[in-house]
């Protein structure tokens, strides 16, 4: 069952937390009140997420973060503290490799979110690592559920990108990987919040920041589970473009990883075909027309110019 541990020295705190999860079902809470307890109780439990006071007597938080770190990797681990400080995040991220930094006092739904988000990358660690491929186009379509518009994009980004490393001439093996990672490009986005990603207008500076970090926060999952290269690439790069323009890394023309080149082409001509939260689908012609002006800038030409008949086909199919 999904389980959080929940660590901290002050017993009015661990009630909170508990009257906090009181009408939750689905999860099941465990308390700790020193980080030396949270250790116990790590090693004879599956914890799928620990949230950890940082100022305790003994242990304090950081410390006791990377010991569980090293005792449960593939637990997510929450730092929270009252004392917001901005060496005490880095030391967080750093030593224990925190996935959130909460202070306190927190706000109940806020709170409940970040470990909901936090459960749901313990479950996509543990499903990638399994090498079912179905699992993987089951958590590709829970993250889809963040945002109904996308019901359906990563099957049919991965169709896409299929045909298009068919035509590059690309190894049986790489096209499978490229079919998983088509599957999974998105998965980061299980930490972006609901209301950012089916926001019906232009996001604000702020929040634009938070959409681009998916890629980075997916190929981190997809790296603890051990996915191979050409998955991680795509995750983490499919957002590049071929002008060196693109986020995270801002990589230029054949320094992309070709498969996150092919991915971006597939991603991007579903969503123009596709119905937006900001706007109704684009037809066949003026997708193609913004692809080919696109062409110039975001994708690779040749990669391009492989993928026009495909795209004839599927409009042939629609």
């Amino acid at each position: 069952m999904r389980t959080v541990l929940f660590v901290d020295d002050e017993q009015p705190i661990r009630n909170a937390l508990e009257r906090m999860y009181l009408e939750r079902d689905n999860v099941r809470c465990l308390f700790a009140a020193s980080g030396q307890e949270g250790l116990e109780i790590l090693a004879r439990e599956e914890v799928w997420v620990v949230v950890s006071d940082y100022l305790m007597p003994g242990m304090r938080g950081i410390e006791f973060l990377s010991k569980a770190r090293s005792l449960r990797p593939e637990t997510v681990r929450i730092m929270m503290t009252a004392y917001a400080d901005l060496s005490v995040a880095i030391d967080a991220i750093n030593k224990s490799e925190a996935y959130r930094f909460v202070t306190k006092p927190w706000n109940n739904q806020e709170l409940m979110d970040t470990i909901d988000e936090a459960l749901m990358r313990y479950q996509l660690i543990k499903s990638l690592a399994s090498e079912d491929e179905a699992l993987y186009l089951s958590l590709a379509q829970a993250v889809e559920l963040k945002d109904p518009y996308t019901k359906g994009h990563c099957d049919r980004v991965a169709r896409y990108a299929v045909a298009l490393a068919h035509a590059v001439g690309l190894p049986d093996d790489v096209i499978n990987d490229i079919k998983h990672g088509s599957w999974l490009h998105d998965c980061g986005k299980i930490g972006v919040p609901e209301g950012v990603l089916n926001f019906p207008g232009r996001l604000s500076d702020e929040d634009q920041e938070t959409v681009k970090k998916h890629p980075r926060w997916g190929s981190e999952v997809a790296r603890q589970a051990r996915m191979s290269d050409t998955v991680v690439n795509i995750i983490l790069y499919h957002h590049e473009r071929f002008d060196g323009k693109g986020y995270p890394d801002g990589l230029k023309g054949e320094h992309i990883p070709v498969e996150a080149r092919i991915v971006a082409l597939a991603d991007v001509f579903d969503a123009l075909y596709s119905d937006r939260p900001y706007r109704k689908a684009y037809d066949f012609e003026q997708s193609m027309g913004i692809m080919v002006e696109m062409a110039e800038t975001h994708f690779d030409p040749h990669l391009m110019d492989l993928f026009r008949p495909i795209a004839e086909g599927v409009r042939a199919d629609a």
